[in-house]
């Protein structure tokens, strides 16, 4: 088991890389070169930038029993198909009872947007968002 991250824009690597260290986990961090991200812990790994290029990396690297952080719905999909975990930035557990949801609300809000219409913004990260990314890390590593 390893834990990938799409780290291009991923709040809360400290939470994944203690979790990581605690269970003595190996961390892949995937961002493409127009950013800069270190760590003392985590292998970094820079690819070409390029629509999906992280995503298609992150993708072609998972394997079963692997968590990928990714806040990307089609990402967590393709890797919940190779039998993957997938888990957001803010913690939240993507499953096959929940993406199909969420796919179908993202495809709405685009049509919503490509119209002319708004959608609401993300809000913004909370120290709750991190404790439940702390522990729903942890109760996906206990239940492999």
């Amino acid at each position: 088991m390893k834990i990938i991250v799409d780290a291009d824009s991923c709040p809360g690597r400290e939470y994944i890389e203690k979790v990581a260290k605690e269970y003595n986990i190996e961390v892949n961090m995937y961002c493409d070169i127009n950013h800069i991200i270190e760590s003392d812990y985590s292998s970094v790994k820079i690819v070409d930038s390029g629509f999906q290029s992280v995503d298609m990396y992150i993708v072609n690297e998972s394997t079963k029993g692997d968590i990928v952080v990714t806040q990307d719905y089609g990402v967590a999909a393709m890797v919940l198909g190779k039998k993957a975990y997938a888990i957001s930035p803010k913690g939240y557990i993507y499953s096959d009872d929940n993406i199909d949801k969420l796919l179908f609300e993202r495809h709405i809000s685009s049509k919503v947007r490509r119209s002319g219409g708004k959608t609401n913004n993300p809000k913004k990260r909370t120290s709750e968002d991190d404790e439940r990314l702390y522990r729903n890390l942890i109760k996906l590593i206990k239940n492999l």
